[in-house]
């Protein structure tokens, strides 16, 4: 009687052990972020917003630049149906202009500052015609 008790505790604690590993190896093994990815993150931000076209409804199918001042590079996007755009990624140690087209409609250029310490800037866009 006492060795079926034995064999039933060893079974129950081996269970038990499986369960402890199935439930904890996921976070044990969970990749953790290297210095240059957590110092990349802080370093990050994103940009947002609207482009409204002459009639103030959203304008779908705008191009909105993003030009980067440190390295001349520019970024576009092609507004939503609901004339959103977004751009991620940025560096928070680069100015950057951003302005928005349509057809023969354009809004004035605007700048994103190093100045401007929002993770999530929200820049919105009128277009006005030439």
């Amino acid at each position: 009687m006492t060795r079926i008790i034995q064999r039933l505790v060893s079974v129950t604690g081996v269970t038990v052990f499986v369960i402890a590993v199935a439930t904890f190896t996921p976070t044990l093994f969970a990749q953790k972020k290297t210095r240059a990815e957590r110092r990349e993150e802080a370093n990050s931000r994103a940009v947002q917003g609207i482009v409204t076209g002459v009639d103030d409804k959203p304008a779908q199918g705008a191009v909105v630049m993003l030009k980067d001042l440190k390295s001349l590079q520019v970024r576009s996007f092609i507004t939503q149906v609901d004339g959103t755009y977004h751009f991620s990624g940025l560096k928070a140690d680069v100015d950057y202009e951003l302005n928005a087209k349509s057809g023969e409609a354009a809004s004035p250029t605007r700048k994103l500052s190093i100045f401007d310490t929002r993770k999530e800037a929200i820049v919105n866009f009128k277009l006005e015609k030439k």
